[in-house]
Parts: structure tokens; sequence; C-alpha cells
């Protein structure tokens, strides 16, 4: 079975807030068994706009992932990141 990943590109603006999101969405993070591959950390964009803050985080599987970024758990996260900045979030299947 291909593993999951959820990919996220965000720019903050408020990291005393995002940092109680992101203490908040280990809930969800643990209940589906991801594990951060990526989080933050030194950045150099090559090509296109591309973000300074990036995030890969690896699932047993496809719907572990996708479980995960839709779980009320995760949901409940969310709301700690109101007004603290802005995120594209994606859901892949590995190879």
């Amino acid at each position: 079975m291909a593993k999951g990943y959820v990919i996220a590109h965000a720019k903050v603006t408020d990291p005393d807030k995002w940092a109680k999101y992101v203490a908040k969405s280990k809930v969800a993070l643990d209940k589906f068994g991801g594990t951060p591959i990526v989080r933050g950390g030194k950045c150099r964009i090559m090509e296109g706009n591309g973000t300074e803050r990036n995030v890969v985080l690896e699932f047993p599987s496809y719907e572990a992932a996708e479980g995960y970024a839709t779980s009320p758990e995760y949901a409940e996260a969310k709301k700690e990141r109101e007004g603290a900045g802005t995120i594209d979030i994606v859901v892949v299947e590995g190879v």
C-alpha cells in the first residue's frame, strides 16, 4: 500500500497564534499515524513563486492522510490558525 502525504505551503503572519494551531493539530496527526518529514526549516526557492514555510506530513496510507485533513480534530486545530496566516494544503498518494 502506498503512503499518503499532506503537503502544505504557508505564509505565517502571527507566529504565536500559528504555534497554537500546530500544537493542537498534533492530536489529529497522532490519531492518523502521521509523521512530520518537513516542517519549516531552511528553504531556498529555486523556481517559481514558492513559499518560505513548507510542510510535508507522511501517513501510512492515502486514506489516513485524507482522514487527518478532514477530521474533526484537525477542524478544531484550524480554528486556532484563523488570522495567523495563509496556507495551501494538498493530500497526495506516494509512489
